[in-house]
């Protein structure tokens, strides 16, 4: 039973925080977007705003997870969110004091990405050390669930508040949710893997993360494939506006709704994923999600109606979360717990980076062509993903034979 997983204390505290923290990121980031077109009505400065959140983030990965395998990743979890409590509280009264200026967003963005990027590496380390290997699974899909229940309050929630008392207030309870996380992190008592590596030079410790990966192909690899499904929501919500009023002919409503059913998919993968892989195996399910995926995005590319746009989102948010969670299951099997940080940061930066070039790249081919090409690209995408997962798989398949016949004889 997947809420089993709640029962032990330490994840319990931990799926509290991550729900009270997520939440308050997606109130702010909405009510910043919000905020911003309010105010200057320029798709540019949103663009902008967008820009200097992903670079933030893949900065700071480049040496996070170094420092995420060398102290407590709760520590530095629990810091983490005092810092951005502080800076927002700092945002908040320059908003206060002197009203609108574009920079304090623009800090808001810079904050809010290096705040993700060093919170996602840490968090999934957290959860390798605090669950036990056969609990991960069902601890990752309660996870997607919280996002997705998450960001459905949160985007309902921030339009009320955003109308009514400002965003200046949004701020305010952000800081205040990344207190109350801090506070039940700190309720979770464990051993921390850190005490292998105190003694480790930052230098050293990077070098043998970089190390780590280039000696197991397999598994940096495989993480490649985790972000691909990442970079495929990302893709989404850049395609879909367009898509929605040119090719569907909706309108704002449809697109809220699309964006709805895409959550509702995801929704869905939090109680399907590990009874599907379950039943199938887990590599089973990654190669079944990859093909419907792959035949969905087609599906919806060529489409022309609501309808089936309605479905097709549903079946994207369940196709990208569900693989999420398993392959990032896989890789918590797999991954050192040692390493977990370092491994994650670099993932995370190649998914930031995948991220900007996609964004940049796929707002030239649809004002050239169509939106519906931009469904082709992720399409195409999650078909490069399924077949450098299923090479993998492959090949690890044929050496575990070969090695067993080296042990027998």
């Amino acid at each position: 039973m997947i809420f089993s997983v709640l029962k032990p204390r330490n994840f319990r505290h931990y799926f509290i925080a991550d729900i009270v923290s997520g939440f308050g990121v997606g109130m702010s980031t909405i009510g910043a977007n919000w905020y911003l077109m309010d105010a200057t009505g320029s798709l540019t400065s949103v663009g902008l705003m967008l820009s200097l959140n992903v670079i933030a983030g893949f900065l700071i990965s480049s040496f996070a997870g170094t420092l995420i395998d060398k102290w407590n990743r709760k520590s530095i979890i629990q810091w983490a969110n005092i810092v951005r409590a502080a800076a927002l509280l700092l945002i908040a009264a320059a908003f206060f004091t002197t009203g609108f200026r574009i920079e304090y967003l623009y800090a808001f963005a810079a904050i809010n990405g290096m705040g993700w990027a060093l919170y996602m590496s840490a968090s999934r380390s957290l959860v390798q050390e605090i669950l036990p290997d056969k609990d991960l699974i069902h601890g990752n899909s309660l996870i997607e669930i919280s996002l997705q229940v998450g960001m459905f309050m949160a985007g309902a929630l921030s339009g009320i508040l955003y109308k009514y008392i400002g965003f200046e207030v949004i701020l305010l309870l952000n800081a205040a949710a990344f207190i109350v996380s801090s506070g039940f992190l700190s309720r979770i008592r464990y051993t921390p893997i850190q005490a292998e590596q105190e003694g480790e030079r930052f230098l050293e410790a990077f070098k043998n993360g970089i190390r780590y990966l280039a000696d197991r192909k397999f598994i940096f690899l495989l993480g490649i494939v985790s972000v691909i499904p990442l970079v495929s929501t990302m893709v989404f919500n850049v395609v879909l506006p367009g898509y929605v009023s040119q090719v569907v002919r909706g309108d704002s409503v449809v697109f809220g709704l699309s964006d709805m059913f895409y959550g509702i998919g995801g929704l869905l993968s939090g109680f399907l994923a590990a009874p599907l892989a379950k039943k199938l195996s887990s590599h089973g399910a990654i190669v079944l999600f990859f093909l419907v995926a792959v035949l969905n995005l087609i599906a919806v590319a060529v489409n022309s109606t609501i309808l089936l746009l309605y479905a097709g989102s549903v079946l994207i948010g369940l196709t990208n979360s569900s693989l999420r969670i398993l392959i990032t299951t896989t890789l918590m099997e797999t991954v050192s717990k040692s390493y977990m940080g370092r491994a994650t940061s670099v993932w995370m930066a190649i998914s930031l980076l995948f991220q900007t070039v996609s964004a940049t790249g796929l707002g030239v081919i649809i004002d050239r062509y169509s939106p519906g090409i931009g469904f082709l690209c992720m399409s195409g995408m999650m078909f490069f993903g399924f077949v450098i997962y299923y090479v993998l798989n492959s090949r690890s398949t044929q050496k575990k034979p070969v090695e067993a016949e080296a042990n027998l004889s």
